[in-house]
């Protein structure tokens, strides 16, 4: 998609579940000199922005605007005008309910080129979520979307009650929570049966998505003990009916759960992404940034005496990628290790290198650095040379062994880890609000930069007070020493050191 300069992309960011945003709208924020969002759209799509990307937040919750629509019109055509690509997000879709249309006028009359990028409005897709289908060939063919804003003491209603009440089968009303007396009111003055079947939505496609159930004359109610508030969305018709049988997110078993994910941000995205497909709210809150060594020169001096070693040995998928970054950066290709053996810890680690054209000779069954030892029991190590490409501050065992075994190993950084507290206030925020269920550590590393993300002047009691509740998990064995080294208390501790294996360990645990 080729973007021109003084342009506007009004573009609608979906109902809140980032996956759901358009292709072309990720592309919109892909390539935008200044973003423009909503309350309603989620932050994770922020992350895909350029770094040189200006943000600017407008607000737009219910009672609560950061700037009013009058501002956010002029705000729209400053930037155009300075001659930016301007990516304006807006909650759901633009032109459902959310001003887009009186948005695009404005930029008619200023001359600025815009585009219209549809997103997935939460009247379609709170209900999905919920098990609601709109429609249904058994219960209705007609659907009416409809403001539940509306001033109920104004004199006259905009709304056709009576046709709505008697001539459509499914109604959806947005942002109708705080008028919900005066909708169910109006329907059944009108003619609609009390015993209508009622749902509202609250965050619907989000971890923190509750659904509320009654019929017309008691939903008010309901909504009221349950303590439901906006944004949700309110669904009256026989379709109702079939959530119960066709629900299907609060059946994720970790639904409702928040979990601070603690990974490098380049490498958050598996974990992120099966946590979320499980049902969790993750809480992107990278401890370490992955870089480049202080200095080049041991990496290539290694790589140029490639041809005198007989192993090497990976233990990560950074070492592989920053490895093979540097070879290809020197001129030289994957024909350099021909003459090598190769193993790598883990099967993560083994399916990064295959991607360069290499099998692992060794992939132990444990991914430990122990695990790479005693699977060289069986291979002749006694004045073999074993390259040895890793971070800067990985654990010693590995060599240790190998020399044990009359290896000759030569260890040499290839990346190092930094710690990063961009998200540091965030955290504490939640912790102290106690909004995190769960931190995941996947290395040994990410538990000491979360630890230093803490207050420095705190004491042992209000550290402990901060993690009273949250449930500390871990990648692997090794990971969790270094944990209960630092003071914490390790509750879930993956069988399986991978990704998979520390999801499967925290649903297995929340079943219990």
């Amino acid at each position: 998609m080729e973007m021109t300069k003084s342009k506007v992309y009004l573009v609608g960011a979906g109902p809140g579940d980032p996956g759901l945003i358009t292709v072309k709208g990720l592309e919109c924020i892909r390539m935008a000199d200044v973003i423009i969002y909503d309350h309603l759209a989620s932050p994770t799509l922020l992350k895909y922005a350029p770094e040189t990307a200006e943000m600017i937040y407008v607000g737009k919750k219910g009672g609560d605007h950061t700037l009013s629509q009058e501002g956010i019109n002029a705000l729209l055509v400053e930037k155009a005008t300075s001659g930016h690509v301007v990516t304006r997000l807006k909650g759901g879709d633009p032109f459902i309910f959310g001003r887009g249309g009186e948005e695009a006028e404005v930029l008619v009359d200023a001359g600025i080129s815009f585009e219209i990028v549809p997103g997935v409005t939460s009247a379609i897709a709170g209900p999905a979520y919920a098990g609601i289908p709109l429609t249904h060939r058994e219960f209705t063919s007609t659907v009416a979307f409809v403001t539940g804003h509306e001033d109920p003491t104004k004199r006259e209603s905009s709304i056709n009650w009576a046709s709505l009440a008697t001539g459509i089968g499914t109604i959806v009303f947005l942002m109708g929570v705080r008028n919900l007396p005066n909708i169910v009111e109006r329907l059944m003055e009108n003619g609609m049966s009390t015993d209508t079947p009622v749902a509202l939505v609250r965050w619907g496609t989000t971890p923190g998505q509750i659904t509320v159930t009654g019929t017309l004359d008691t939903i008010a109610d309901k909504v009221t003990a349950a303590g439901l508030k906006a944004p949700a969305i309110i669904v009256i018709g026989q379709v109702v009916h079939l959530r119960e049988r066709l629900k299907w997110v609060e059946s994720r078993p970790l639904m409702g759960k928040r979990i601070v994910v603690t990974r490098a941000r380049e490498q958050a995205s598996d974990l992120v992404r099966q946590l979320s497909d499980l049902g969790a709210e993750c809480l992107e809150c990278p401890t370490i940034a992955v870089v480049p060594p202080n200095e080049w020169e041991p990496l290539d001096r290694a790589i140029d005496d490639l041809p005198a070693y007989d192993w090497i040995v990976f233990t990560s998928v950074n070492g592989v990628k920053f490895f093979f970054e540097r070879l290809f950066d020197k001129g030289r290709d994957v024909r350099a290790l021909h003459h090598l053996h190769t193993a790598s810890i883990g099967p993560a680690t083994a399916e990064r290198l295959l991607d360069f054209g290499l099998n692992s000779d060794i992939v132990p069954k444990s991914y430990r650095a122990e695990s790479v030892v005693e699977a060289f029991q069986d291979e002749e190590t006694k004045g073999r040379r074993i390259l040895l490409p890793r971070a800067a501050e990985a654990r010693p065992v590995l060599p240790v062994e190998l020399r044990k075994m009359g290896a000759d190993v030569h260890e040499v950084t290839t990346y190092r880890t930094k710690e990063v507290r961009d998200h540091a206030d965030m955290l504490m925020t939640r912790l102290r609000e106690k909004r995190v269920d769960m931190v995941t550590f996947t290395s040994s590393s990410t538990v000491a930069t979360f630890m230093a993300l803490l207050p420095p002047d705190a004491d042992e009691a209000e550290r402990q007070s901060l993690m009273q509740g949250v449930t500390v998990a871990c990648i692997g064995p090794v990971t969790a020493d270094t944990a209960r080294s630092l003071g914490f208390d390790v509750h879930i501790i993956a069988e399986s050191f991978t990704i998979p294996g520390l999801c499967q360990a925290i649903v297995a645990s929340c079943k219990l």
